[in-house]
């Protein structure tokens, strides 16, 4: 209806601006050709009463005078005639002419129109009026002058009659013909535009389970477009199928895990019951634009968007986020719910709003200056404020109220609680709907219990984590560390011959859940697309640099990644190495992160500094060691660097994953490049063919740089088909159904005990 509306209300409003103008020139011809006639008219009566009037006044007969007035004066409109002498006096007036017109004799004898002949319109006494005057000739000299008064009101009458008759006319066909647009583009456009939308958005989702519903009839305007839709609509569909049944061949038998087999999978094991994600990080953010204040759709670059998503479209989902962009609260209904993906929506976003105090406390105080530097060993000591631990638990406390708001009337709700943001949240969930399965991925490292025992409040998040029935870590080491911690600090019963705790008779089960990246299965080569030397040569152009051999790290400005230790093994590598000066460059993007924090701006501060000394060392003409590129970039543009560079550097001190690693492996469909890849970052265990460094290790890093820069085509070759072989069999789609499909297989009961199956 809007379209239909857009449409026509422009040739509405044109038509009745048309017919409007048209209306008002008809007022004003006819107003014009009314009062020329009636100009005749009175020139025409009054030059005949000037000739008798000027005989009978030789004849000094008044009374004559009088009666051929009286006469004349039965004229139509004419209100009355009246004869003036030289002076004015009046000689001889019409009877029907009022007395108030004997003051008219100055307007009829003016001295300045006196000699001549002319008339004007004039109201007098809320009458309209309209006087023409005559001079008389007596004997060659103006003698006097006749005036002719005319009552106009039936002038005004005219007029309003024409103009309403006008104004019917206009509406009469502003109507008729708006109603034939409106008809036409309903029937001829938006109609069989939306009967083709709506079946495609059909097909599209899948409702139909496989059945393609009913074609539309074909319009014969949209002949061409049908013909190409039709074909696009059959293909989609035998697409979907296709893709369902051998989802469903891989479910019981393959280990290929994509989207859409993911989708299967969790729409058979949900069987109907809602599921709900709790994130700080929103899928979709809003914000107003700097320049024009104009409103945009942002997607964050997350792995965690990438991996959950399909299980909230294949399910109809809720998820549960803080709210963070400029412009969220305007895209938000009432109850704070917006549904996305914004192009097709298939699942509910929940936003929670956190003013800026808490937003301190909660994110940057306890969450990044406390329990981040706690649970890495990259030797920065965690902070611990109390009343950043106040803010931790009301915001935690605010989640859980909006997902149990959300959970109201659910039955049996599944919910998937992200990271160590929300550690207090699973028991929170817990103590109202025991008849929940709630699990919660730790994505970063858990500590040995001598280091988690810093944090004032280990017993208390220990407990919150307790109330999930499944606690999913990375690697199987930080579920020890996990298990050993609650051990330490916890009255509770470890089983460690299936790695579950026992608290208060309620069980949790510990597993590890290797994240992973979205491996893409081609990779489209458009009209732009570049092999890896020609992709060098122009990612040079376009940094002004000069370098023969690149290497790449990609990190958020954070202390934990190992981005100084990696400058110092690049310095160390060129001074062992002269031959590759002028050769080699490090391309570091580094994402600044978490700034509002002091230790992240000092660690800026230190990363600037220490690119620069680096390369005011070795620097000469164009060439640079170091290119820092202190900025956010798009996964399109990290792919360019992937793909351009001689080997990639993921050196972080202490990482639960690091995607980089394998976001890395997946891009290099050549298989060329080498990783070089930290023993302290969980995609180690892994990825056994990168070359394993201790990132303390300078000599060690140098030396693995030299050797992957030495390394054979055919040994890249080898090792990289290897690593992309792992993450295409453990990609993120096999990660999330693991994850829920062992969740989802937990039995709980209203007595909030638990049945868990073996650890596998």
């Amino acid at each position: 209806m809007r379209t239909t509306l857009k449409l026509t209300l422009p040739l509405a409003l044109s038509v009745a601006a048309v017919a409007l103008l048209f209306a008002g020139d008809q007022v004003r011809t006819e107003r014009r050709n009314l009062r020329n006639d009636l100009t005749r008219q009175a020139a025409s009566l009054a030059e005949s009463v000037q000739e008798n009037a000027e005989h009978l006044r030789e004849r000094s007969s008044l009374p004559a005078l009088r009666r051929l007035l009286e006469k004349i004066g039965e004229h139509q409109h004419l209100k009355g005639i009246a004869i003036y002498d030289a002076n004015g006096a009046p000689l001889a007036v019409t009877n029907a002419l009022p007395s108030q017109f004997q003051s008219l004799r100055e307007a009829a004898s003016d001295p300045e129109a006196s000699a001549t002949s002319g008339g004007k319109f004039f109201t007098l006494d809320d009458m309209n009026l309209y006087v023409y005057r005559l001079p008389l000739d007596g004997g060659g000299k103006q003698d006097g002058t006749i005036a002719i008064f005319y009552d106009t009101s039936y002038i005004t009458a005219r007029l309003a009659q024409v103009l309403r008759d006008a104004l019917f006319t206009a509406l009469l066909q502003t109507i008729l013909i708006t109603g034939l647009a409106l008809l036409l583009v309903r029937t001829k456009l938006t109609d069989p535009v939306a009967r083709t939308a709506k079946w495609l958005r059909t097909l599209r989702s899948g409702s139909g389970h496989g059945q393609a519903p009913p074609l539309p009839p074909e319009d014969e305007a949209f002949h061409q477009l049908h013909r190409e839709v039709t074909h696009l609509a059959n293909d989609l569909n035998a697409a979907r199928a296709s893709a369902e049944e051998e989802a469903r061949l891989r479910d019981s038998n393959s280990s290929l895990w994509t989207a859409e087999r993911l989708r299967v999978s969790l729409r058979r094991k949900l069987n109907e019951k809602p599921l709900f994600v709790v994130a700080n990080r929103e899928p979709y953010m809003h914000v107003f634009d700097d320049k024009d204040h104009a409103m945009r759709v942002l997607v964050p670059a997350s792995g965690l968007v990438t991996a959950l998503e399909p299980v909230l479209l294949a399910c109809d989902g809720t998820w549960v986020a803080h709210g963070s962009g400029s412009a969220d609260r305007e895209t938000a209904d009432a109850h704070d719910r917006l549904r996305v993906p914004p192009d097709h929506p298939s699942y509910t976003l929940r936003r929670v709003w956190l003013t800026a105090g808490e937003q301190k406390g909660y994110y940057e105080g306890f969450s990044n200056e406390g329990l981040w530097p706690l649970c890495h060993i990259a030797h920065t000591r965690p902070i611990f404020r109390p009343q950043d631990w106040l803010d931790y638990q009301n915001v935690n406390r605010r989640f859980a109220d909006a997902v149990l708001a959300e959970m109201e009337g659910a039955d049996s709700p599944i919910v998937l609680v992200q990271d160590y943001h929300f550690a207090l949240l699973p028991r929170m969930i817990k103590e109202t709907r025991p008849d929940a399965r709630v699990a919660i991925f730790w994505h970063i490292p858990w500590p040995n219990p001598e280091v988690f025992g810093i944090c004032p409040w280990q017993s208390e998040l220990l407990d919150g984590l307790l109330g999930a029935d499944l606690i999913g870590f990375h690697i199987q080491s930080h579920c020890n560390n996990f298990l050993s911690s609650v051990d330490r600090a916890l009255e509770a019963l470890t089983e460690w011959d299936r790695f579950a705790v026992n608290r208060r008779g309620h069980v949790t089960l510990v597993r590890p859940y290797p994240i992973s990246v979205a491996f893409p299965e081609t990779v489209p080569e458009s009209d732009d697309w570049r092999n890896p030397g020609q992709e060098r040569a122009a990612l040079c152009a376009e940094l002004g640099i000069e370098a023969s051999l690149m290497g790449v790290g990609v990190d958020r400005l954070d202390y934990t990644k190992g981005i100084l230790e990696r400058f110092r093994s690049v310095e160390h590598f060129l001074e062992q190495h002269p031959t590759y000066q002028r050769r080699f460059s490090l391309l570091q993007i580094g994402a600044p992160s978490r700034t509002a924090i002091d230790r992240y701006q000092q660690f800026i501060r230190e990363v600037r500094a220490e690119a620069e000394r680096i390369n005011l060392k070795f620097q000469a003409g164009r060439w640079r060691p170091i290119v820092l590129l202190e900025r956010h970039h798009s996964h399109e543009e990290i792919a360019r660097y992937y793909r351009a560079t001689s080997l990639c550097m993921v050196t972080s001190l202490h990482d639960g994953m690091n995607l980089v690693a394998k976001e890395f492996v997946a891009s290099r469909d050549d298989a060329q490049g080498v990783l070089i890849l930290s023993t302290f970052a969980g995609a180690s265990h892994e990825l056994p063919d990168a070359l394993l460094v201790n990132p303390y290790d300078v000599q060690q890093v140098a030396d693995a740089i030299h050797r992957a820069l030495e390394m054979t085509q055919q040994e890249q070759a080898e090792r990289m088909r290897r690593m992309r072989h792992n993450v295409r069999e453990h990609n993120v789609y096999r990660w999330a159904a693991n994850l829920l499909s062992d969740l989802t297989e937990i039995r709980v009961d209203n007595s909030d005990r638990v049945e868990v199956p073996p650890a596998s």
